[in-house]
C-alpha cells in the first residue's frame, strides 16, 4: 500500500485547508485510516482516524470540533478538513493506513505511511 498526502501550504490563523491522501491499492478500503502530525522537535502525534466503512471517527482533543476526517473508498482517497486553524497546528501532516478495519489512534497500528505534507499557520 502506498499513500501520498497533498494539500498542505501556508494559511493564516483562523483559516481553513483540506488535506487529501491517495491510496494506491484498492484493498486499502478494508483498513482504517488516520492522520498524524509532527511538529519540529516533537514526536509524531495522532490527529484523527476513520474506520474502513467511514462510520466511526475519532479525534485528538486538540483538534476536536475543528477538524473533520472523511474518506471515499471508491476514489481510494482520505481527507482532512481543517477549520479554525491555530498556530500550534503547524506541522508536517501524514496520512497512514492501519492493519485493522476499526478506527485506531495507536501509532503502532499503522504500518503504511505517506510522505507528509507541510502545514504552516501564521498570525
Amino acid at each position: 500500500v502506498q499513500l501520498q498526502a497533498s494539500g498542505g501550504g501556508s494559511v493564516q490563523a483562523g483559516g481553513s485547508l483540506r488535506l487529501s491522501c491517495t491510496v494506491s491499492r484498492r484493498t486499502a478500503s478494508n483498513n482504517s485510516m488516520g492522520w498524524f502530525r509532527q511538529a519540529p522537535g516533537k514526536e509524531r502525534e495522532f490527529v484523527a482516524t476513520i474506520s474502513w466503512r467511514g462510520g466511526d471517527t475519532s479525534y485528538a482533543d486538540s483538534v476536536k470540533g475543528r477538524f473533520t476526517i472523511s474518506r471515499d473508498n471508491a476514489k481510494n482517497a482520505l481527507y482532512l478538513q481543517m477549520n479554525s486553524l491555530k498556530l500550534e497546528d503547524t506541522a508536517v501532516y501524514y496520512c497512514a493506513g492501519s492493519r485493522y478495519s476499526t478506527a485506531t489512534s495507536r501509532l503502532d497500528s499503522y504500518p503504511y505511511w505517506g510522505q507528509g505534507t507541510q502545514l504552516t499557520v501564521s498570525s
